[in-house]
């Protein structure tokens, strides 16, 4: 999805880049952000730029899972490994959607408000399970932060995304809406044409 790089990012390493710009937004707004939770804002941009990695394969398509389904699988899991990545799989899916393309969350079934509330829940369950398991301190210090601070960490991505021209490309997220909805040929080429190649909708035979 090369479309979703500015100029800016392309004269420059991309990591140092987002590194500079979430400690500028950090600095602009004031925000009581660690070290290590700006470390792990600039490794959730790394990673969800591939539009691979946001989106999943799925029998009806290439999707980006609605939060609820995460959330559903995570309680469903026998497994304490998958509950927990399924809930920093929802968590990182809330914060970066909410904070790169709120735009496209009022034309959704759902708000902004709903996003923060999912991720901040699923990252808090996050930091009490790590503080459990391996006692406090780390990754669950992180996951707290994430937690209590959800918003605050919105906020500061969307500055990152005005700065970067990230978010002035939530037209893409509304393009693929349509498509998953239509499964029309013409949106298909031109969601391929951006780097992201959905597959055709599956229809049922009776």
């Amino acid at each position: 999805m090369q479309q979703l790089y500015s100029e800016q990012l392309s004269r420059c390493g991309a990591r140092e880049y987002f590194q500079g710009a979430v400690k500028s937004a950090v600095i602009n707004q004031g925000f009581p952000a660690s070290d290590e939770s700006i470390v792990y804002l600039v490794n959730l941009l790394m990673t969800f730029l591939r539009s691979d990695i946001l989106f999943e394969r799925t029998p009806d398509g290439l999707i980006i899972k609605p939060l609820a389904i995460i959330y559903s699988e995570a309680v469903a899991s026998n497994s304490e490994s998958n509950r927990t990545q399924s809930l920093r799989r929802l968590g990182d899916v809330a914060l970066f959607i909410s904070g790169l393309y709120a735009g496209c969350l009022g034309r959704s079934l759902v708000d902004v408000d709903y996003y923060i509330a999912m991720g901040g829940n699923a990252y808090g369950y996050l930091a009490v399970c790590r503080r459990y398991l391996w006692g406090s301190g780390g990754i669950s210090i992180v996951f707290n932060e994430l937690s209590e601070k959800f918003a605050g960490y919105v906020e500061i991505l969307a500055e990152v995304g005005e700065t970067s021209n990230l978010s002035g490309n939530a037209d893409i997220l509304r393009l693929y809406e349509l498509w998953q909805h239509s499964g029309s040929e013409r949106l298909a080429k031109k969601l391929q044409a951006l780097g992201i190649h959905p597959i055709k909708i599956r229809r049922q035979t009776h």
